[in-house]
């Protein structure tokens, strides 16, 4: 097949009209109703926008929160997970310790997620010879006192936080 010369389209543009010069003009003018709707559907918009925004940065905050290690030793007892995030049974872990520790009032007891995927979570659990799915109880002081390894439902690991919390004190 024989390759056929493109023509070169030679399109001359006028760069001294504005935008609204070029944008083609509405026929019909604006109604109180069409102008009612567009009030109203910014309004839902920033709405949304305002509320879903709230709800991310509260959940950032509380990430961060939750994975801030130099927290370990700050008085509170702690739960710290190790996790690696791509780990599916290290999720479910996660979401149950959270749900346990949930019971506690603020500065009884702290959980944090030591990430293994970022270097000091790494470190975190080459210091304490454990693997993924693992849970280390830090006292006040950041001692560690006890290691919960693999998988646990909360109705297991409320009773071992409550206990934990009384041995060591706050």
């Amino acid at each position: 097949m024989k390759k056929q010369k493109q023509k070169k389209r030679n399109k001359s543009y006028d760069t001294t009209k504005t935008v609204a010069e070029t944008a083609p003009a509405s026929t019909e003018p604006m109604t109180r109703r069409d102008m009612l709707r567009r009030y109203r559907n910014r309004a839902i918009g920033v709405g949304v926008i305002g509320v879903g925004g709230w709800f991310v940065v509260a959940d950032v905050q509380a990430t961060a929160r939750e994975h801030d290690l130099t927290r370990i030793g700050n008085g509170i007892p702690t739960v710290v997970q190790i996790h690696d995030p791509s780990c599916p049974v290290c999720t479910v872990l996660q979401k149950e310790a959270r749900a346990a520790s949930k019971g506690f009032e603020e500065g009884e007891l702290q959980f944090l997620v030591a990430n293994i995927k970022e270097a000091r979570g790494s470190k975190l659990a080459a210091d304490n010879g454990v693997p993924r799915t693992t849970l280390l109880l830090f006292d006040g002081t950041g001692k560690r006192h006890e290691i919960l390894r693999g998988p646990n439902d909360r109705s297991v690991l409320e009773p071992i936080f409550s206990a934990f919390v009384q041995q060591v004190g706050s």
